[in-house]
């Protein structure tokens, strides 16, 4: 497999790859969908939710974390997750700032 070249491009246009890339699957989609909705979420829950293996579970939420939408916290042997706000709307304004100035320019 060829190099990325990731140096080519700006920071904004490889943070949109990199959230890009880590949304763009939707086990991980319906994993913020849940947490967003609580406001905790324990890692178990995600289990019954999903459907999805305990330890397929924990390998998306490292994704994620990675990213940095997700906060977790320890309550008692359990580790609870939930969105990282600022991050959120941080990410959300990247992205809405992506699409308005594509959109400008390429309507036909």
């Amino acid at each position: 497999m060829g190099v990325s070249k990731t140096q080519l491009f700006n920071t904004q246009q490889n943070e949109l790859a990199v959230v890009a890339k880590v949304l763009a699957h939707p086990a991980r989609v319906a994993i913020l969908q849940y947490i967003s909705q609580q406001d905790a979420c324990i890692c178990s829950d995600l289990v019954e939710e999903t459907g999805l293996a305990q330890a397929t579970i924990s390998q998306h939420l490292a994704e994620i974390k990675k990213i940095g939408l997700l906060k977790g916290n320890f309550q008692g042997k359990n580790l609870c997750y939930c969105i990282d706000k600022d991050r959120w709307i941080a990410l959300q304004n990247l992205f809405t700032n992506f699409f308005t100035r594509i959109g400008k320019q390429c309507y036909t």
